[in-house]
């Protein structure tokens, strides 16, 4: 088998291993996001800028989330290019 076949099934290998755990990591979050978000909501102790803050935290923490996916998508693109023939097209 060709060294480079091997590395790109190696790369893909690792690519879907990591899709599937990111996304089961995004709809736990998700999940625990709408129930404490259901939780704080119906607190009356918490005030507005409270729950301002929390959902800015929210936000924020989104980003960075999606930041982090497109840093890892573009590492798997460059990790991949590596060992792609000059001819091919994928």
């Amino acid at each position: 088998m060709d060294q480079k076949q091997l590395c790109r099934q190696v790369i893909e290998f690792n690519k879907m291993a990591f899709e599937n755990s990111f996304n089961a990591v995004i709809m736990l979050q998700d999940h625990v996001e709408k129930v404490a978000s259901a939780v704080l909501m119906q607190s009356a102790w918490l005030p507005e800028d409270g729950r301002k803050a929390i959902d800015e935290m929210v936000r924020n923490f989104k980003r960075g989330r999606d930041d982090f996916r497109r840093a890892v998508d573009d590492g798997f693109k460059r990790a991949d290019s590596f060992f792609r023939d000059p001819g091919s097209e994928q």
